[in-house]
This record gives C-alpha cells, sequence and structure tokens, in this order.
C-alpha cells in the first residue's frame, strides 16, 4: 500500500512541476528507506559561500531536464562532494546540473546519506544504496524525462567520486521479482566522470578524512580493501573520464592515475586528464584559466562515444 501511495504522489507531484524543468523526489517510499533508524536527529543546511547539507535523513533526487526540444537523451546522476561528511550541494551539484541541461543534457542531483549520520544501521552501507536507488529511478522515469535508459551516466567529485566509483565496480543488475518495479531494474551507470576523485585507501595517497567518515576512526582492514576501489575493478566497468590536479593536496592525483591503470588494464575505455594546477574542489573552475576548460573536455567525450574507435 505505502508503495502504491508514492508512485501516485510521484505522478502528482510530476504533474504539478513538470513545467518548471526541475522537481525533487524522494528515493524511497515514507518510512521504506533502508538501512535508516529513526535517531532523532535533524538534517540541516547551511549557506555560506555554498549550500552545504549535512545529517541527511530523506535522501532524495533534484531533476534538471533541458527543454524537451533540447533533450538529446543523455542523464547524468550527480554525486555532489565532502569528504562524506557534508555535501556540497549546489557548488558541486545544482551548478553542475545546469551546466549540463546547458547541452541537453538532463541532470539529477543526488543527495544521498552520509556515514557519519546516527540514523545509519551499517554507516558504509547506505551511499552506495542510494546511488543505486538513483540510477534505478533515472531509468525508471526515463520515458516521461525524455531520457534515453541506455545513456544514464553518473558524475562524482571528490568523496562523490569515490561513490561513483564504488558504484561503477558494485552496481547491481536488479530483482526481476521485487513488489517494487523501480528495484527490478539494473543500476550499472552507462558511463562515469570522475572529478578529483578519493579511489584508493593505499596511506600513501588516501584521503584519510574520508575513509574514516565512510568507516570510522580505526577502520576494519578488510573493508578499507572493499572501499579501494582500483583494486576491484572489472571488465563490465563503464568507460570512464577522469579529471585530476597536480597539486591537489587533499587528493593526491595518484587516486585518479591507479584508477585509471586498473581500467587499462581491464580493456575498459577510459580517459584521464591531469591539469598542473587547480589544487581541490573549485568545481567548474571559472575563471581558472586553463582548468576552466575541463568541463569542455568532458563533453567533448561525451559526444564523442566515450572516446572509443569506431
Amino acid at each position: 500500500m505505502k508503495t502504491r501511495i508514492f508512485y501516485a504522489f510521484t505522478l502528482i507531484y510530476l504533474a504539478m512541476n513538470l513545467h518548471a524543468q526541475e522537481m525533487i523526489l524522494p528515493l524511497y517510499p515514507v518510512g521504506e528507506v533502508p538501512n535508516y533508524l529513526h535517531s532523532g536527529e535533524e538534517e540541516k543546511s547551511e549557506r555560506t559561500d555554498a549550500l552545504r547539507i549535512s545529517h541527511v535523513q530523506t535522501p532524495d533526487i533534484n531533476v534538471f531536464l533541458p527543454a524537451k526540444k533540447h533533450a538529446n537523451g543523455k542523464a547524468v546522476v550527480i554525486c555532489p562532494g565532502g569528504g562524506y561528511w557534508i555535501l556540497a550541494y549546489d557548488w558541486e551539484g545544482t551548478d553542475i546540473a545546469k551546466w549540463f541541461n546547458s547541452r541537453g543534457i538532463a541532470a539529477i542531483v543526488l543527495k544521498y546519506r552520509l556515514p557519519v549520520s546516527k540514523s545509519n544501521v551499517v554507516p558504509h552501507e547506505s551511499p552506495l544504496m542510494d546511488a543505486k536507488r538513483a540510477m534505478k529511478m533515472v531509468r525508471y522515469n526515463a520515458s516521461e524525462w525524455n531520457i534515453d535508459p541506455d545513456q544514464v551516466g553518473i558524475m562524482g567529485f571528490s568523496a562523490g567520486g569515490h561513490l561513483v566509483s564504488t558504484l561503477s565496480t558494485r552496481f547491481d543488475e536488479g530483482n526481476p521479482d521485487h513488489a517494487d518495479p523501480i528495484e527490478r531494474l539494473h543500476s550499472r551507470p552507462d558511463f562515469s566522470i570522475l572529478v578529483y576523485p578519493v579511489i584508493s585507501s593505499d596511506s600513501t595517497i588516501w584521503h584519510q578524512g574520508s575513509f574514516h567518515a565512510l568507516l570510522g576512526d580505526n577502520p576494519d582492514p578488510d573493508l578499507l580493501h572493499y572501499y579501494s576501489n582500483e583494486k576491484h575493478v572489472h571488465e563490465e566497468n563503464p568507460p570512464t573520464i577522469l579529471i585530476h590536479s597536480a597539486d591537489d593536496k587533499g587528493v593526491p592525483y595518484q587516486n585518479s592515475l591507479v584508477y585509471f591503470e586498473a581500467l587499462q588494464e581491464k580493456g575498459i575505455s577510459s580517459e584521464l586528464h591531469i591539469y598542473p594546477y587547480g589544487g581541490h574542489g573549485y568545481s567548474l573552475a571559472l575563471g581558472m584559466g586553463h582548468l576552466s576548460g575541463w568541463p569542455d573536455r568532458v563533453m567533448e567525450w561525451i559526444f564523442s562515444g566515450f572516446g572509443e574507435k569506431k
């Protein structure tokens, strides 16, 4: 019954808001968020130079659609960064979505649960659950949103890049017998975009804060290995482009390098751009000279068919 009510509500919401080309939809039916417990914790939003969201309680997707006349059928789910502590929601989320819309690409900003929240049953499992669900929701609504369900990619910044690389190596095929039609769909990205991503748990190059937020202050060595995503690349990983800066002191560029090398070893179409400057957390890099061209490189890669030979 709850599931039917959820879909009825979603359809009503879509009908009321489709003209605005932007809508926020809950990831799960009310009362059915997996791996969740009521802790009394409240979600927080803080706006300084950017909008920071923490203690996410109700994961959702913010859907940005280009005008139907401009839509080319492609879509990207966007995972903002923030070290698994917060989400840099506009800086690495909604601002990026609007840029995609300008090129006819639908963009879906994922407000995913953070493992530092007290409301998680098993903290490290929630972000991946939410990323999988977001991919399935986009495919479920593909015809309504003028999206080709076989052209749905995912993008992540910093710790959001870690989430994207986790999904890219651990997507699921869906459960054909599930009562929820969304859960019958697969969650594999058709392509992945990683921007200054956290990848490796190797202590010589890791971003310690992200792994401690994900796994706690004394991480289980087996879980550290499990979430060191360069070690788990396989033949079904999606085509991937990586963007990084050589002077990144927060997340060393070697994170992108080891992932790129693992993709190459498995024969996955992949492209790596390491810029000489930029540091960490530059979003679209507006006004930053040569670095500001990175979005164009991504767009060229997408429209070239991910750099694959024809």
